[in-house]
């Protein structure tokens, strides 16, 4: 492990960027995260609109529920301040699910599949304005 994460506690680690900064990183947050839990909440719903574009990419329509739950679950993980840096690998994991059903599919690239790309780099830039914890992990990966 990095001694410089190691060797301070979370309590230690104070904001080194403005206050402008961390608002940025929770309104970009705020941002993907509610795209994300209308996302969910429609495959919970089983919104016809959900079916019939889940199933042209290749899914069975058994499978739109459990993706619901498993994106609500990685949600809501990210949403909680001590387990959002994990909330947000699982999110970048499963919208890597998401670029590789639109490789699949031959979807066109800047739309369809850089998409989850583009959500995932919010998710990313806003918790590291908004969190000196991401800010050291991620400067410890340098």
């Amino acid at each position: 492990m990095n001694p410089a994460i190691a060797s301070h506690s979370i309590a230690d680690l104070k904001p080194d960027t403005s206050r402008a900064a961390r608002w940025t990183g929770r309104v970009l947050t705020g941002i993907a995260t509610a795209a994300l839990t209308f996302d969910a909440v429609a495959k919970l719903l089983m919104l016809p609109q959900v079916v019939e574009g889940t199933t042209q990419v290749g899914y069975p329509v058994s499978a739109i529920f459990g993706i619901g739950v498993a994106l609500a679950i990685c949600v809501l993980i990210h949403l909680i301040p001590r387990t959002s840096i994990l909330g947000a690998v699982l999110l970048t994991g499963y919208l890597g699910g998401a670029v590789a059903t639109n490789v699949r599919i031959s979807a066109p690239l800047a739309t369809h599949v850089l998409a989850p790309v583009y959500v995932a780099a919010v998710i990313w830039l806003g918790l590291y304005l908004r969190d000196a914890r991401a800010r050291a992990l991620l400067s410890a990966v340098r």
